[in-house]
């Protein structure tokens, strides 16, 4: 990977995420979740996705993008 975030916090995978109606509603949620602990965001993830496996390319096609 090329030297920078990715690289440096292991971010290869996406294992989480929310869809929400407005920007404005993302942006407070974000700002909602940054606030949590880190032991909850792992839990929000397991609760949702217990492998941890990676959601992309499902991601790319409930938005009706190719994979």
């Amino acid at each position: 990977m090329i030297d920078g975030f990715t690289k440096r916090y292991w971010a290869g995978r996406l294992v989480y995420f929310e869809s929400q109606d407005t920007a404005e509603q993302g942006v407070k949620r974000e700002k909602q979740l940054k606030r949590w602990r880190r032991a909850w965001k792992i839990e929000l993830i397991e609760q949702n996705n217990p492998t941890w496996r990676d959601l992309f390319t499902e991601v790319l096609v409930e938005f009706g993008y190719e994979p």
